[in-house]
């Protein structure tokens, strides 16, 4: 285990790595975007859009030579064999903190098309991530409470609007959509207030992905679920770039996305409950997979 301060060194460094290689990335993707506006022509769109991933891709890859220079936690993944650069996912995870987009994007990058986060509109104002993620056709969601839509009924299937324009431009080249169900990190506060009845897990939201399933129509096809696991707990993202964290747990698998889960989630009531059923089943299965994570002895 690493000394305080070298702790301290370390995590310095690694954030002045994470910045100037945001920065240096931020720029040709900015230029590029810049063009994809100016040349809105199918070719040209299409040319630009995989030079934009291509950069975002890079981006990962200098990230995660900084991970394994300092720190360098052991990352064990199961299942990602039979995965494609070449195919349209759904990518669904547990989410505890923002180490978990760390971990996401060093294991799947350069084995599924580059990860494309649905973000919250706020997001956008972050410096640096915001253009980036901007430029990089990331999909910003403007979420209505229930309250919200109470007292202004007309807004009501905005946020549906919002979710088809931003999954329309991924029709065009393959692309994995990445959603977190809980709609927020996990932490036992949050977990007593929603009386979740699952163990390590909060009560998955149905709605994005079956939105996202629909405006897609049927391209987004097969469905990437990754659970991830902290052995030493679920650590803050200082303590995974200055060294804390010595091992990372990941378990994905794979599985067609039926026809039969694709359709009008807000007015079908029958398909609604039907939806919620098959997240329902994939969280129980996660549910237990992390309690078999935590079962296990710890590996050295």
């Amino acid at each position: 285990m690493l000394s305080i301060f070298t702790q301290k060194v370390a995590g310095a460094i690694a954030f002045l790595c994470y910045l100037f290689n945001t920065i240096f990335w931020l720029i040709p993707i900015l230029i590029l975007s810049f063009l994809k506006t100016l040349l809105p022509f199918t070719a040209a769109t299409k040319v630009l859009s995989q030079l934009l991933d291509g950069c975002a891709s890079n981006w990962i890859s200098v990230n995660g030579i900084t991970q394994k220079v300092i720190g360098n936690p052991t990352i064990q993944v199961n299942g990602t064999e039979g995965l494609s650069l070449n195919k349209w996912y759904m990518v669904i995870s547990n989410h505890q903190s923002w180490v978990d987009i760390l971990v996401l994007q060093r294991v799947l990058n350069g084995k599924i098309p580059f990860l494309k986060f649905f973000l919250k509109k706020e997001l956008i104002f972050v410096p640096f991530m915001g253009l980036a993620w901007w430029a990089l056709d990331f999909p910003f969601m403007k979420r209505y409470s229930k309250k919200f839509l109470a007292n202004n009924p007309h807004m009501r299937g905005k946020d549906i609007e919002t979710t088809k324009k931003a999954c329309a431009k991924f029709k065009h080249k393959p692309v994995s959509v990445m959603n977190f169900v809980e709609g927020t990190r996990f932490t036992q506060h949050k977990h007593s207030q929603q009386a979740s009845t699952f163990n390590h897990l909060l009560k998955p939201k149905a709605g994005g992905i079956a939105f996202a399933l629909d405006a897609m129509n049927g391209q987004l096809d097969t469905l990437v679920d990754v659970t991830i696991y902290y052995p030493q707990g679920i650590p803050t993202f200082w303590q995974f770039i200055s060294g804390q964290v010595q091992q990372v747990q990941v378990q994905v698998s794979t599985q067609n996305i039926s026809s039969h889960y694709i359709g009008d989630y807000l007015n079908d009531k029958a398909f609604q409950a039907d939806f919620q059923h098959w997240i329902n089943a994939l969280w129980v299965n996660k549910d237990q997979a992390l309690t078999k994570l935590k079962q296990a002895p710890l590996n050295d």
